[in-house]
């Protein structure tokens, strides 16, 4: 058991939890708490660490497994929660690519421009899964995907939705035209409300920072412009929930059509 947060490999899974770089450099990240560690797939699974009470209370889960025991006090140093459960998992990043993504059939896509909330992030990849989205594609200077708190506000949908960074979103947006899937951007100048839109066809919506928005320079570059109609002296929504209203649309208009 370990016991003692100067060991080599404690040292190492703190490294992970509080850096980006870490996590590219090592091509790994934490996963924490029953829930999430069970829906790791088994090829990504790296390395386990339990607190001897958990393990004991759930050897079931950790069948065939190989499982490093620490002290509470490690748990709760390497953990990312105020109340541990006992359970972490290093796991290795999954890799994707933005040519796959963008040759499937009639795809429907979020694409994010420097969102920086780790909250929004992993609810819009959960909401995404639920509306069957085929990926999330986001520019380098959003937040890491692979950030704990991400992960956790995933709740396992990190390891279903595939999502791609990009250094050039403007490029992104060409390229999608060019493949015919139509770019939206929810904006206060759209023409048209976002349900009289046709998003049967390949589609991509396009959410901003939660503070700016969209840049103007890849506003103009998204081919429609629409707008998400609101009541009193609101004028706009916070990005995961105008991007769960515009992917759930998407998925009423999709059901049922060929």
């Amino acid at each position: 058991m370990i016991t003692t947060t100067q060991n080599k490999q404690i040292k190492q899974i703190i490294k992970l939890k509080k850096s980006a770089r870490e996590r590219r450099k090592q091509e790994l990240f934490l996963v924490e708490g029953i829930r999430m560690f069970t829906e790791i797939p088994e090829e990504y699974l790296y390395k386990v660490y339990a607190s001897e009470d958990f393990y004991n209370e759930h050897r079931v889960i950790f069948e065939h497994m190989d499982v490093e025991l620490v002290s509470p006090q490690v748990m709760k140093e390497i953990s990312d929660t105020m109340t541990p459960q006992g359970v972490l998992a290093l796991v290795k990043m999954m890799k994707y690519s933005l040519e796959d993504l963008l040759e499937q059939e009639k795809p429907l896509f979020l694409v994010l421009e420097n969102l920086q909330d780790p909250g929004n992030l992993g609810t819009i990849l959960r909401t995404g899964e639920g509306a069957g989205i085929n990926g999330v594609i986001m520019s380098h200077d959003t937040v890491d995907i692979y950030n704990p708190k991400v992960t956790r506000s995933t709740m396992g949908s990190i390891f279903r939705v595939p999502f791609v960074y990009v250094d050039d979103l403007l490029e992104v947006a060409e390229t999608m035209k060019q493949k015919n899937i139509i770019t939206y951007a929810a904006h206060l100048k759209g023409k048209n409300s976002y349900e009289q839109e046709n998003y049967c066809g390949g589609t991509a919506f396009f959410i901003g920072n939660e503070g700016n928005g969209l840049t103007d320079k890849l506003t103009d570059k998204v081919q429609k412009k629409i707008k998400i109609p609101m009541c009193g002296k609101v004028e706009s929504l916070n990005a995961a929930m105008a991007s769960g209203l515009l992917v759930y649309e998407a998925r009423r208009q999709r059901q049922g059509v060929d």
